[in-house]
């Protein structure tokens, strides 16, 4: 069975060369769609092999499942643009590629202003990531999109990392944080559940204290930050 890497992105020209060299000898296509990228993401992608297409932002879930319509092989695996496969995961996934049965999950570990964060409830952090095209479909509206495979599918856990490079620095931690708890009050809005406007612009503000303060192992990463600065 073959493989499908399906990836999309907006202005991801710092990330994407390292999330498609992740996946060479190991999918066999590489897709991008890409949303109106200004930065020269879409070139960066072409010129690693990748195949470009232009489509316009429909919101995570219902752009990704666009974008894995758009596959040719049984198989897709599914990064977003500041994800790479590490060594480990790359052997263990080649490993299988020639018996594919089920869904496969990987540990995420995230990098958050250059340094692997492995505790903070930010590890093992498991996502399904490599399924069967036509029996899985990512779900949710705005942010927040979730994989559902079909029920019948079994699930083996692979060795090795996702490595997830998110925030470069906590000004772009509180940006995003923002951004998404904006998105997440239009949901609600939308949903008429006006009840819940005040908790949903609060909690990924609240996520990011708990985890990066009130932990003591991140408190004393944010605090090194700081000092460099």
């Amino acid at each position: 069975m073959g493989i499908s890497a399906v990836i999309i992105t907006k202005n991801e020209a710092r990330n994407i060369e390292r999330c498609l060299l992740s996946l060479r000898d190991i999918a066999d296509e590489v897709i991008v769609v890409d949303s109106s990228s200004t930065d020269g993401t879409q070139a960066i992608a072409r010129n690693l092999g990748a195949r470009v297409v232009e489509m316009e932002w429909q919101g995570y879930a219902a752009t990704k499942n666009a974008a894995n319509a758009l596959a040719t092989q049984d198989y897709i695996l599914s990064l977003d643009a500041d994800e790479a496969l590490s060594d480990t995961l790359r052997s263990h996934i080649t490993r299988h590629t020639n018996q594919l049965q089920g869904t496969y999950s990987f540990n995420r570990l995230a990098y958050y202003c250059g340094q692997p964060i492995r505790h903070a409830g930010w590890y093992p952090d498991r996502k399904i990531r490599l399924f069967p095209q036509d029996k899985a479909r990512w779900e949710g509206a705005f942010v927040h999109e979730e994989l559902v495979a079909d029920s019948d599918l079994s699930n083996k856990q692979l060795e090795g990392d996702l490595l997830h490079y998110t925030y470069y620095t906590i000004a772009e931690h509180v940006a995003r944080a923002n951004k998404y708890s904006d998105l997440a009050a239009e949901q609600i809005a939308a949903s008429s559940k006006s009840n819940l406007l005040l908790r949903a612009r609060w909690s990924s503000r609240w996520r990011f204290f708990k985890m990066y303060v009130l932990k003591q192992d991140a408190k004393a990463h944010l605090m090194r930050q700081e000092q460099k600065n």
